[in-house]
């Protein structure tokens, strides 16, 4: 799965306004009916209206304060208990943000920017209303993620997720927790995130993200990351860190600098920083992303935590027979993805004239002279038969999409994010497909 934050006016769940909260966009209303605390009625407004979920929350909120029994009171106030290191803070940075119009943090009034206590005292009373309506999303998101885990966990479905591993210039946790970033006084950077060109981008990208100050985090044990890595574990069974190589070496480009071109190197104490955390949880179920530019230290940093790391078949066909994405070079521990949210879909990558050696696939294939979608089934097959312990295969390739169903295209700004799934894309024959293989090759 995608992060699950809640994100900016982009959409991008990689650049989200807090670590640890999840999207109020994915909270049901029909579960809020349920439970007696919603009408929908009372929303007066259609279910195409922007502003419709919000304020089905809002009315949401309102039923629970007249009708919750002495147990739901209980559960929220445990709620916050339990979340209290980042929840607080979180819900009056939203309440700041509504209050200056969508505002990030760093162009507030400055007391508020540079969280003086008495400009945040005095802010907290004045919108505690706007704070308890965000801490009673947070509740019910968490609720509503717990029954869906627990109902999956029944079922032996597992949950995976992916962790980025910046956050936002504009978030939560910047704003509160800053000495963790590599900010001036001002809140300003000099350094943002990102990495050289690569098969993406000629230019490579500027993500524009904080980077991190690792000598505080080595000093305070890493316990940022500890609290975030708490918060993924109470979501998901299984945990991606985007950008794996990031915590061996990350890509400082000058804040000044339009592109990704021109930056450094820069070492980062990942080691250190990944015993801290193994030392920390006794279960830590986490993958590698270790796509782009991988060096042998980047290797050895994952071999030496055990960590399983990644290969798309996307990658693998551009004729070179010695290409560590083809099937017969991954191992047992890798995971294997048709695509990416970050590649074309896989009929749309097939019908492409672009990105891959066209002979070379369909003489590897076998599927010289079939139609785009039977060479993508192909592909889809190619995962689930190979040695990799779990294959991935993306939504938009099940439903056998083309590009217009891209979910995002790196090194751009707009029309990503944008895809959703409706029920009636879905085609019987295409499941009845992915089941056979997935009976045949006992996954």
């Amino acid at each position: 799965m995608l992060p699950l934050g809640p994100t900016h006016e982009d959409r991008s769940p990689y650049q989200c306004l807090s670590v640890h909260a999840g999207s109020p966009m994915l909270i049901s209303l029909d579960w809020l009916v349920d439970h007696g605390w919603l009408n929908l009625a009372d929303v007066e407004l259609e279910p195409t209206d922007p502003h419709y979920r919000s304020r089905g929350l809002v009315k949401a909120k309102e039923g629970f304060d007249r009708q919750a029994d002495k147990q739901w009171l209980t559960r929220l106030d445990s709620f916050r208990e339990r979340h209290q290191e980042w929840l607080d803070d979180y819900a009056l940075y939203v309440a700041l943000k509504q209050k200056y119009h969508g505002q990030p943090w760093y162009e507030w009034p400055q007391k508020l920017a540079q969280r003086q206590p008495e400009a945040i005292a005095e802010c907290g009373e004045q919108l505690s209303e706007a704070v308890a309506q965000v801490i009673f999303e947070q509740f019910i998101f968490f609720t509503q993620w717990q029954e869906g885990r627990e109902y999956a966990a029944r079922h032996d479905v597992a949950l995976f997720g992916d962790m980025p591993i910046f956050v936002a210039h504009d978030s939560a946790d910047v704003w509160a927790r800053r000495n963790n970033f590599l900010l001036n006084e001002e809140g300003e950077m000099s350094y943002v995130a990102g990495v050289p060109p690569d098969a993406f981008s000629d230019t490579g990208q500027r993500w524009g993200n904080p980077l991190y100050d690792w000598g505080y985090m080595s000093e305070d044990g890493f316990d940022w990351w500890k609290g975030r890595i708490t918060t993924q574990l109470a979501l998901f069974d299984l945990i991606r860190i985007d950008h794996f190589r990031g915590l061996e070496a990350c890509w400082m480009i000058p804040a000044t600098e339009e592109t990704a071109m021109n930056g450094r190197w820069q070492k980062v104490p990942g080691e250190a920083m990944l015993s801290a955390l193994f030392e920390c949880f006794p279960h830590l179920p986490l993958v590698a992303e270790d796509l782009g530019v991988i060096t042998d230290e980047v290797v050895e940093l994952k071999n030496r935590f055990h960590l399983p790391g990644m290969k798309v078949l996307q990658f693998a066909f551009d004729g070179n027979t010695s290409n560590p994405h083809l099937p017969h070079h991954c191992y047992c521990h890798d995971l294997l993805y048709t695509g990416t949210h970050d590649n074309d879909t896989t009929l749309g990558w097939i019908n492409s004239e672009h990105g891959y050696n066209r002979d070379f696939f369909n003489a590897y294939a076998a599927c010289d002279g079939l139609l785009p979608e039977e060479k993508a089934i192909a592909l889809i097959r190619m995962a689930i038969a190979s040695v990799s312990f779990l294959c991935v295969i993306p939504m938009q390739d099940l439903l056998m999409l083309d590009t217009e169903a891209r979910m995002n295209t790196p090194g751009t700004v707009g029309n990503n994010w944008q895809w959703r799934f409706e029920w009636q894309q879905v085609r019987p024959e295409l499941l009845e497909t992915v089941k056979h293989y997935i009976y045949l090759y006992q996954r």
